[in-house]
């Protein structure tokens, strides 16, 4: 029995324009879209229809799992929490980040994140979840054990996108002192002794460690056809690296020259919703907006707030003249699906996953009214 639904009355947010029209779907895809409205279907009364929202990069599944220091809670519990506050916000595929290596920031120890992705297989499998999950690897190339982590995934599915980060005091995210002062020595309380054995040690690993390890990792995502994320880059030799690893996603650079060179080598620019939100980097570094004003961003992520992910391109649309709807949720929607090879999401377009949000939007902050993934209610 084929299965039919359609949505009418609705602003139709397509990739370079918007319409209003309706749209049909049939067996969980796009089968028509088309200007003016229909005798019967869902009336949208005047809300925006977009695309399911595409996120690459979020830490919030740990935030469910480690609600506290030293507290770890149920698996699949805190997948479905995650997955209830992602599906709501209007997110359809998330890609869960798994961390790889301990890198002395709580890091979690081997087999932690191996019966993380299994879980996160069991809940899928077993119909627990509204959106679809994938797996993003944060692979901490300076710790010693990363690649010990990393050989758990070698024959996960799941597994889509690995980024290479080294969080070492003097590297990319932390070039200067101050933010790696507040991170480290005054949140884990360090005496100025310890802190200096300890700057000492990440900073010796990072020597030995950084470049065998994004070699060896970025050879075998090229043999996986996995795609390769490089994270933090600040400086021009950074890139060069980046375009060296075969790196398609530069993630949050850190100065404009980064971001423009990697823009321009053909690498998707992401960076924090949160950051164009609030209208700053929380760590301190170059402002989301400002990339955005000058041509050179491409992907937004939510990492830390997921309803971050819808309110960020309004935000955009509505402050910045350069930048359409369209263009703006573009950046989490059609661009993050085509940079990691998701072809048939992303897009209002015929033939394409019925992966839709309704949006009530006048002013503000963005309200969720619906969710379909492959045409079915989600939430």
């Amino acid at each position: 029995m084929t299965a039919e639904l359609v949505l009418t009355n609705a602003r139709i947010v397509l990739e370079d324009s918007v319409i209003h029209g309706s749209v049909q779907i049939r067996d969980g895809k796009l089968a028509d879209i088309s200007e003016g409205l229909t005798r019967t279907g869902e009336d949208f009364e005047g809300d925006y229809l977009i695309p399911g929202l595409v996120e690459l990069h979020t830490d919030h599944l740990e935030q469910h799992y480690s609600p506290r220091p030293g507290v770890r809670w149920n698996t699949i519990a805190a997948i479905q929490a995650h997955d209830a506050q992602v599906a709501t916000s209007g997110i359809t595929t998330v890609f869960d980040c798994l961390r790889m290596g301990a890198d002395e920031d709580g890091g979690f120890v081997r087999g932690e994140m191996r019966e993380m992705a299994d879980a996160i297989h069991a809940a899928s499998q077993e119909g627990r979840l509204r959106s679809e999950h994938l797996i993003h690897l944060r692979c901490e190339v300076s710790a010693d054990n990363v690649l010990e982590h990393f050989v758990d995934f070698e024959d996960d599915p799941y597994v889509r996108l690995v980024s290479l980060m080294d969080h070492a005091p003097g590297q990319r995210q932390f070039q200067t002192m101050d933010q790696y002062v507040f991170y480290y020595k005054k949140k884990r309380g360090l005496t100025d002794e310890a802190f200096a054995k300890f700057i000492a040690k990440r900073q010796e690993e990072s020597a030995r460690n950084s470049t065998p390890h994004r070699l060896a990792i970025s050879k075998v995502c090229a043999e996986r056809g996995i795609t390769v994320a490089s994270h933090d880059d600040a400086t021009l030799a950074h890139v060069g690296e980046a375009i060296e690893n075969g790196v398609r996603l530069a993630e949050f650079p850190t100065s404009f020259d980064a971001a423009k060179a990697s823009h321009e080598a053909g690498m998707s620019v992401l960076m924090g919703a949160p950051n164009i939100v609030r209208g700053k980097s929380h760590s301190g570094n170059i402002a989301a907006r400002d990339l955005a004003e000058r041509g050179v961003l491409d992907v937004l992520s939510s990492d830390y707030v997921p309803l971050s992910l819808l309110h960020a391109p309004f935000v955009l649309a509505d402050e910045v003249e350069s930048i359409s709807l369209p263009k703006a949720l573009a950046m989490v929607t059609a661009t993050p699906a085509r940079t990691v090879g998701l072809d048939d999401r992303g897009r209002i377009e015929t033939g394409l996953r019925a992966d839709l949000v309704r949006v009530h939007h006048e002013q503000g902050v963005p309200v969720v009214r619906a969710v379909w993934r492959e045409g079915k209610r989600v939430a």
